[in-house]
């Protein structure tokens, strides 16, 4: 590997907010904010929107999603079928 071109690769934590979850791995990502660790010691902490603790995949959770509206919608705009124009 050529010296000086590749990132830093260390130690990093990455929080989900909404799943109050975080995990310890190592990654080139940066942060400015930090967070003292389990162990003692203090990482840099990226919060990120979703994780396996969030996501509707992991956690057989589904989120409804309210589609009778947007339906309903497109159909006072663009009518109900070829033939309403």
């Amino acid at each position: 590997m050529k010296p000086g071109i590749h990132p830093a690769y260390r130690s990093v934590v990455f929080r989900d907010r909404s799943a109050d979850f975080a995990f310890l791995t190592r990654s080139t990502a940066t942060s400015d904010k930090t967070v003292e660790w389990q162990d003692g010691n203090t990482y840099p902490v990226i919060d990120v929107e979703i994780s396996s603790a969030s996501h509707p995949f992991y956690t057989g959770n589904q989120r409804v999603v309210d589609t009778a509206g947007r339906v309903e919608r497109f159909e006072r705009r663009y009518g109900r079928g070829r033939g309403d124009r």
